[in-house]
């Protein structure tokens, strides 16, 4: 099975940046303190679709042009949608987003604004997958399949490469994950420039699959229920699973209050909006602090599509931690 390298990472960094300019990395002097360690931000927020889905979308349609394609398919629950849409009206051909319900308006409306047509298939981000391939392979166009697609991956990967190349001396990096191809990228390039280096992923507990799967060494199938669509997946992708399994340190559960109350934290202490997918890497770094103390760590923002019955569900959560207590 080919697998994701940091020479395709390199490339696909170099392929985005004319394109799309590197993210803040910032040091947070409140979170540093509540953690007894020396935390930064990585804010992936900050780009046309706020959220870091654009690198993977970008860097596949662009290797696509390439060849040229008549079109661009995928299935998504929002963030990586507004990629692929995004992607394909920079080179001009069409892009069909195949989403599940329930819907996230906000990320459906971006979707539209960026010119994408929406197919709402299906209960979940699997149902709309098996749609989305059998529509690209009616008409020939590019089927981009998030987890299981190396470019997505490396695109992804650029990420990880510029905390890398900011802070050379990380000891931690901790990132979201739904299918598994952003912690595959990430620990592509962690693990190959700074091997000693700890990579941690976080799921929702109420879509526990790509987790358990890490855990079990096997794919496990899990009905999805939470908050966070973006952390979504029903059947966690082969190819990343694989990677996760070289490289990764360990993967982590948080419930949907620990990720209401980190975007309140944020809100807070950070003075950034993100949505629940967004937060999770907080929320299980703060439930496993201890391990940090000391240490230089990364906490990933991996995007900002919140709806507003979340954050007024987030404003009235109780932080992880207050300012004034710190």
């Amino acid at each position: 099975m080919q697998k994701p390298t940091l020479s395709g990472i390199e490339s696909a960094l170099e392929r985005l940046r004319p394109h799309l300019p590197e993210t803040p990395l910032i040091r947070s002097e409140l979170l540093s303190r509540a953690f007894c360690a020396d935390v930064w931000l990585k804010y992936e927020t900050m780009s046309p679709i706020a959220s870091f889905k654009l690198r993977g979308a970008l860097n596949a349609i662009l290797i696509g042009a390439e060849s040229g394609i008549a079109g661009a398919v995928t299935s998504s629950t929002g963030n990586h949608g507004q990629g692929v849409a995004y992607a394909a009206r920079q080179i001009g051909v069409p892009a069909d987003i195949f989403i599940p319900n329930p819907v996230n308006p906000v990320k459906a409306a971006m979707m539209s604004a960026f010119g994408a047509t929406i197919h709402v298939v299906g209960e979940d981000i699997d149902m709309a997958k098996d749609a989305a391939r059998e529509f690209a392979a009616d008409n020939g166009a590019l089927f981009l399949d998030d987890g299981e697609d190396i470019d997505i991956m490396e695109g992804a990967g650029t990420m990880a490469l510029e905390i890398i190349r900011a802070l050379p001396e990380l000891k931690a990096m901790v990132v979201p994950t739904g299918g598994g191809n952003l912690a595959a990228g990430t620990a592509t390039a962690l693990k190959t420039v700074s091997p000693s280096a700890k990579l941690y992923c976080v799921q929702a507990s109420g879509s526990p699959a790509v987790a358990e799967s890490f855990h079990a060494r096997k794919i496990i199938e899990r009905p999805t229920d939470t908050i966070a669509d973006g952390l979504m997946t029903r059947v966690p992708p082969s190819l990343a699973l694989e990677v996760l399994w070289e490289l990764l340190d360990d993967a982590w559960l948080v419930t949907d209050d620990a990720l209401l109350s980190s975007i309140h934290t944020l809100i807070e202490c950070a003075h950034v909006l993100v949505e629940p997918a967004g937060a999770a890497a907080l929320a299980g770094a703060w439930e496993h602090k201890e391990q940090f103390a000391n240490q230089q760590i990364v906490i990933m923002l991996s995007g900002a599509n919140i709806m507003t019955q979340y954050l007024t569900d987030a404003l009235n959560a109780p932080p992880l931690f207050s300012a004034s207590d710190i």
